[in-house]
């Protein structure tokens, strides 16, 4: 484990969790990286460069908000939306650059209003809530011009941190799914962005596919009523955000491919081709913003063959800072990942426990969706055997949040074994929900 802090970030290290021992012919090396950020500039250290002691770093927040037709059924919906908005102003953090953008078949510049972010502060939220009073619901869906907008928005400011906050309750229906993925290509690396689904109308994997894109989270508010508290929360979590654009770095030897490389906790995320060039031999993936946290990535690399008793690095993992203007990068921690050739059955065959805990994670997150799309699709033997599965890999797992999730969806005769009995009604929220959250992943046991 390595690691390395300066007073304007956090300070990370890098742990590896891999069986570095493979038999006689073995070439994929597995290995968990966990990857730990602690202090930086809202936790103590010294101040950056036209801050005071205890302030957050330069960030921009850009809020978009659904104002289509359908945000009127019922009422209430509008209201809970402009409540909630309201409420994530609020949370702001004083000098943080923001703006409202209302969302239909077109995008509205709310507030500010003039192309520009405004400046948090007193006088500053209270007119933005005062905008928001105004917002009405009609017209149609094209999220791809909402995040253009903020995209355009969020480019213009001279900050750390660029992050969105998206709301809809209904499909992309004024817009064809290529015009939503050109936007989310012309987006992706600009900025972060939480979306939320709210109410039953709208598409899991469109709000699932913006957040994953965009480095952010994706949750189902299915009562509107709940909005306030979400938006809050989301907005804390973003001003707790330290440092942006951190890259994770993979170096491998002559010989050596990666495999893939996949965020696994606190959720799913396959970086795998987000890679891009760093040198030779090395490529970056991207990781997002950072506050206090820790996530776990697995990597897997193939080796060339070597001879028993033979030993090679099969990667060098980076944390990977970019520098002001185009300077050099900043190496904030590093991670070896090893390969040894062995003839010790026991050894080559002993699988690490990270690596089985998150190999069963994410099959868990796949069956989940196969389930439903089975039981959507009318295949009721294939859902109960899929969910079944699922049931029993939560439980195995200690995934305690996504079994109770699977259980409103069937009922549970033996977690142990999986066997389970489709229920007969299910309410589309719970289905949703179940949907939204199977790539939520819980860390590993400590033993």
């Amino acid at each position: 484990m390595a690691n390395f802090s300066k007073s304007n970030v956090p300070q990370f290290s890098v742990e590896v969790y891999q069986n570095e021992f493979l038999p006689a012919g073995g070439r994929d090396v597995n290995a968990i990286v966990t990857v730990t950020s602690t202090g930086g500039g809202t936790t103590g250290g010294a101040p950056v460069s036209g801050r005071t002691a205890g302030q957050g770093p330069d960030a921009a927040v850009v809020l978009m908000v659904d104002c289509s037709g359908s945000m009127d059924h019922p009422p209430t919906k509008m209201r809970n939306a402009r409540d909630a908005t309201a409420a994530a102003i609020d949370a702001l953090r004083e000098g943080t650059r923001f703006a409202v953008v209302a969302g239909t078949h077109v995008a509205g510049d709310v507030y500010p209003g003039d192309g520009q972010l405004a400046t948090a502060g007193p006088r500053t939220k209270a007119q933005a809530k005062e905008a928001l009073r105004r917002l009405s619901a009609g017209g149609g869906t094209a999220v791809g011009t909402w995040l253009r907008l903020a995209g355009r928005l969020l480019g213009a400011a001279e900050v750390d941190i660029r992050h969105g906050i998206l709301l809809t309750d209904g499909r992309n229906e004024h817009e064809s799914p290529e015009d939503l993925r050109a936007a989310l290509d012309s987006c992706a690396g600009r900025f972060t962005c939480d979306a939320r689904g709210v109410g039953t109308d709208w598409e899991v994997k469109e709000v699932t596919g913006i957040a994953s894109a965009l480095l952010g989270t994706a949750d189902i508010v299915a009562d509107p009523a709940g909005l306030a508290a979400d938006f809050t929360q989301m907005m804390e979590n973003a001003m707790g955000k330290e440092v942006a654009d951190v890259a994770l770095r993979l170096w491998t030897p002559v010989g050596a491919e990666v495999v893939f490389v996949k965020q696994v906790a606190p959720t799913m995320a396959d970086l795998t081709g987000r890679r891009t060039g760093a040198g030779p031999r090395a490529g970056d993936y991207p990781t997002g913003s950072w506050g206090d946290e820790s996530r776990d990535y697995h990597v897997c690399v193939r080796v060339p063959e070597a001879g028993i008793g033979q030993e090679m690095l099969a990667a060098r993992v980076s944390l990977i800072l970019p520098g002001p203007s185009g300077g050099a990068p900043q190496t904030l921690s590093q991670g070896l990942v090893r390969a040894v050739w062995t003839d010790d059955t026991a050894a080559s065959t002993s699988i690490n426990p990270q690596v089985a805990h998150y190999t069963g994670q994410a099959e868990l997150a796949h069956v989940i969706q196969q389930g439903l799309d089975a039981r959507k699709s009318g295949d009721f033997d294939g859902a109960t055997a899929k969910l079944g599965r699922a049931v029993q890999l939560a439980s195995a797992s200690g995934n305690a949040d996504t079994a109770k999730l699977l259980s409103k969806v069937v009922d549970v005769v033996d977690a142990a074994t999986g066997t389970v009995r489709l229920k007969a009604r299910v309410a589309e929220a719970d289905e949703m929900t179940l949907e939204t959250r199977s790539t939520k992943t819980v860390r590993v046991k400590k033993q």
